[in-house]
């Protein structure tokens, strides 16, 4: 009530009271329990009134025009909807609504201006910025997991991510399920094997052997007969011919898991929305056009929401979740070995062919004849081969079984890596 105090008493009224207590005629708890104020605000009305009796007044004179903003700060909020609104209007761009919160982070980081949520959501309403979000559909599947790497989703996405770069590239992300810890985040223009390779290393490198990884049915992933073959093979059915990808699991010890459908992937697809959506804004914003710089901002967003935002489905922030799983000894992740009979991690982490040895103890890749010492003749060896892409030099290690018969070096060029 002492905030409304104008609202339930007038002037006269009050002046009345006031002057009863200055003539000794009512006593002061009286009258804060008549208006409902404290002893503190009884006597600053008291001092008023004795002040200048005549013109008192208890009406509430406001300072300042409510909910008025800086007009610099309405201009940027105008400027920054603006931007996203051309974003939207391009079809070739994964953006379908506006995003008031990105839009307040700007203001805070760039321009130094704090403004509520929604007095931006005011301003778009008001300015013609404003798009209802469309409904989503409801997970036909959820996987729930109780410790951290009990399964691991792995995914990528294609998108025009930086609007100015003219040219689509690939996300490819793996999640920790249970802490939802973004474990991996990797743009690149072409999706391949090898890609997809190095991200199981980086992550099994880092944080171990996984339970289970979680994909979907890409061929890169799983070989389906029918889909992946021009001939039916009536006695290689699905999943009895292993991908490379899935080679490299194999030798791992590690499960394979596949979605049944693209909404059983939800959880990999709400921190997909908010690493791409911020993605694209901010590479539009700062004029990307190459995909190291957009790689920069892609670990800037990755480090943010793996270390400061609190999830919205477990209430904690990924990495505080996950690193209290591991004090407490609630993991399942398997520390990283090199198992026999391999030698080297190229061993585990390559790409796969098999080659008949021949006559002059040779064996043929792509038109290029290696020499292979002490390989067994007329039998199949495998080539586990490394490429390293910044050298443009990959090495074949050879193998007979369990033996390794040494390796050699070759230009990726010479045995057309573009095929994996």
């Amino acid at each position: 009530m002492s905030k409304q105090l104008h609202k339930n008493f007038t002037d006269e009224q009050v002046k009345l009271l006031l002057k009863s207590y200055v003539d000794k005629k009512i006593k002061i708890n009286y009258i804060l329990q008549i208006l409902g104020i404290k002893r503190r605000r009884f006597f600053k009305l008291l001092a008023r009134y004795k002040k200048d009796p005549n013109n008192f007044s208890i009406q509430y004179n406001r300072k300042a025009i409510n909910r008025k903003i800086n007009k610099a700060i309405e201009t940027n909020i105008i400027k920054e909807l603006n931007r996203e609104k051309v974003l939207i209007l391009d079809k070739e761009v994964p953006i379908r609504c506006y995003n008031y919160t990105y839009i307040k982070d700007i203001l805070e980081n760039d321009y130094n201006q704090k403004v509520s949520l929604s007095t931006i959501i005011n301003r778009a309403k008001t300015n013609s910025f404003y798009l209802t979000k469309p409904k989503r559909k409801a997970h036909d599947r959820e996987v729930i997991t109780n410790y951290p790497g009990e399964l691991i989703q792995h995914d990528s996405s294609h998108h025009l991510f930086a609007p100015y770069a003219n040219r689509k590239w690939y996300l490819i992300t793996s999640i920790d399920d249970y802490s939802r810890l973004i474990l991996y985040a990797v743009l690149v223009e072409r999706e391949t094997t090898w890609e997809h390779i190095l991200a199981l290393e980086d992550v099994l490198l880092k944080y171990g052997f996984p339970l289970a990884y979680y994909v979907d049915s890409h061929s890169i992933f799983r070989f389906v007969q029918g889909r992946d073959s021009f001939w039916r093979n009536h006695y290689q059915l699905t999943d009895e011919a292993n991908p490379q990808w899935k080679q490299v699991l194999d030798d791992c010890g590690v499960k394979v898991t596949y979605a049944l459908s693209p909404q059983a992937k939800g959880k990999i697809e709400r921190p997909y929305r908010w690493i791409q959506d911020r993605l694209v804004r901010t590479c539009y914003r700062e004029n990307i056009r190459i995909i190291k710089e957009a790689q920069f901002i892609l670990n800037s967003l990755v480090r943010k929401y793996n270390y400061r935002i609190v999830h919205s489905t477990t209430g904690e922030i990924p990495y505080i979740r996950f690193q209290r799983a591991i004090r407490e000894k609630r993991t399942l992740f398997r520390e990283f070995r090199i198992m026999p009979p391999f030698k080297s991690t190229k061993d585990i982490f390559c790409l796969r062919v098999e080659r008949m040895v021949n006559s002059y103890r040779k064996i043929s890749i792509n038109n290029l004849e290696l020499k292979v010492p002490g390989a067994p003749l007329h039998e199949r060896i495998q080539l586990r081969i490394t490429p390293d892409k910044e050298s443009g030099i990959s090495e074949v290690r050879f193998w007979h079984r369990d033996n390794f018969l040494g390796s050699q070096k070759v230009k990726n060029s010479e045995i057309n890596l573009v095929q994996f």
